[in-house]
């Protein structure tokens, strides 16, 4: 119960600070490969929009390879390329970042009953426009299926989650970003996802909030079908 109040209270405070009501997209493919038991490899790629499906001006192309200590708790190291345009059209140049980055990742995820929460931790390693930094994020998520006990396919779930973005350099909270989605599993391979997003950042220059509506698809491969799901996307 405290913790749906906690969320709850995130999302209506997220919603209430926004500076920017125009809703933009937020489009996500990822495509996670399970090469053993242990083993996984993973690919996403992402856009965004200012507007609804209009003036698109970021993209994100990333990868990594996983490894899971246990059913609860795994670790990845991931490598990407990330691009900001310029504002007033559809990818306008020239660019207004252009960044290389590595992070190392830490995933927890504990049950109370049917509810799934998921604690993920990452160190990032930054090369930009601007020259080198560090960034630490955390991640705290809760999902819970709505029609069936657990999730395997055919399974509608609600996802929810709060971010936060610190760095090395002044200002330290640089960003927050709330998430609230709808997701269905229509197979052990396919799940579609669709939601909120507000994200809030706290730089000098770029001091503000943006709305967006999600739209995210992923593809598990796996070696051996048994039916369920065992990840969530990593980002």
């Amino acid at each position: 119960m405290k913790l749906r109040v906690v969320l709850l209270f995130l999302f209506v405070s997220r919603l209430a600070f926004s500076q920017d009501n125009n809703p933009g997209s937020w489009n996500v493919l990822n495509v996670q490969y399970d090469i053993s038991s242990k083993w996984e490899a993973y690919s996403e790629f992402q856009v965004r929009s200012n507007n609804f499906f209009d003036d698109f001006f970021y993209y994100e192309i990333k990868g990594g390879l996983g490894y899971k200590l246990s059913n609860n708790f795994s670790v990845l190291l991931g490598t990407g390329r990330y691009a900001t345009y310029s504002d007033g059209g559809n990818f306008v140049k020239p660019f207004e970042n252009e960044e290389f980055r590595i992070w190392q990742q830490m995933n927890m995820k504990q049950h109370l009953g049917r509810l799934e929460i998921g604690h993920r931790y990452r160190i990032e390693q930054k090369w930009n426009t601007d020259g080198y930094r560090n960034r630490f994020r955390y991640r705290l998520s809760a999902e819970v299926p709505l029609n069936k006990p657990k999730s395997d396919a055919g399974t509608v779930f609600i996802n929810v989650s709060d971010e936060i973005f610190l760095n090395n350099k002044a200002p330290h909270f640089e960003r927050n970003r709330f998430i609230a989605a709808l997701g269905y599993i229509i197979s052990p391979l396919i799940t579609v996802q669709t939601g909120y997003v507000n994200q809030y950042n706290y730089s000098l220059n770029k001091r503000g909030g943006k709305n967006y509506l999600q739209l995210s698809l992923l593809f598990q491969l796996q070696n051996e079908d048994k039916g369920e799901r065992k990840n969530r996307p990593k980002d």
